[in-house]
């Protein structure tokens, strides 16, 4: 008695994965006696695609924002529009093929009132953004910053925050946020290219133990990480707002 064979085709679609890579194989089921077929070459396997890691926590709106030429993000993220509590973590991008690699998550503060899409002086809310970071600078010594570092006297803070803390040595190292100055100038330049009436001088720098006018707050030793990590060659940017703002 003859029998007669039908080969089936198997088309197996590649995985896209983000993060991690694996494989898809197709493989077949046959009738119990069923034979293998003796001729042909073995079934190749097919592996998943493998995609770019990108930064978590960032919409593809948030993501398109960063330059292509970036390849240091420090993500802040608040913990909602009204809070003034957030965390900060420092991305680095060292190959295209796995993207975007985490550092450390930091405990910070951003302004008493959360975020603004439209900061203005006095509403003590944070700006929300993808801004580039140019400049350095602070009350002590260059620890090493790769930025330009500009030091002074002028970075003195005197007086209290909004929970009574006092705010000396807040400013003993900051990073300028490119929001509202001219880059390449210290922190302490007061040109305000979209005018006086939008604010400005929004840092990150040393946490004091609370709420900010505007800036966002890490610890001293955090900020000497990112002193000493920050690269022009690099391109670094802030992306900073609420975590819901972010996811867009």
């Amino acid at each position: 008695m003859i029998h007669r064979r039908t080969a089936v085709a198997l088309l197996a679609s590649p995985l896209l994965l983000t993060g991690c890579g694996g494989g898809a194989e197709a493989t077949g089921r046959r009738a119990p006696g069923d034979r293998p077929a003796l001729t042909g070459s073995p079934t190749p396997r097919v592996q998943a695609a493998r995609a770019p890691q990108g930064i978590p926590g960032l919409g593809p709106t948030r993501q398109a924002a960063i330059p292509a030429r970036c390849t240091q993000a420090v993500v802040v993220t608040g913990r909602g529009k009204d809070s003034p509590l957030s965390t900060v973590v420092l991305y680095e991008r060292t190959d295209t093929d796995t993207g975007w690699q985490a550092g450390a998550t930091w405990p910070a503060h951003n302004a008493l009132h959360g975020w603004s899409g439209h900061h203005m002086p006095g509403d003590l809310r944070s700006p929300l953004g993808v801004y580039t970071l140019s400049d350095a600078g602070g009350l002590l010594p260059d620890p090493g910053a790769k930025l330009p570092y500009h030091r002074s006297g002028g970075f003195h803070s005197p007086g209290s925050g909004f929970e009574g803390e006092p705010l000396d040595g807040c400013f003993d190292y900051v990073v300028a946020i490119d929001y509202n100055r001219k880059p390449g100038t210290s922190p302490l330049d007061w040109t305000r290219p979209l005018g006086a009436e939008r604010g400005g001088g929004v840092w990150l720098h040393v946490d004091h133990g609370g709420p900010t006018h505007g800036c966002v707050s890490v610890s001293k030793a955090h900020m000497k990480d990112l002193l000493r990590t920050l690269d022009p060659a690099r391109h670094p940017v802030v992306v900073m707002g609420y975590a819901d703002w972010l996811a867009v």
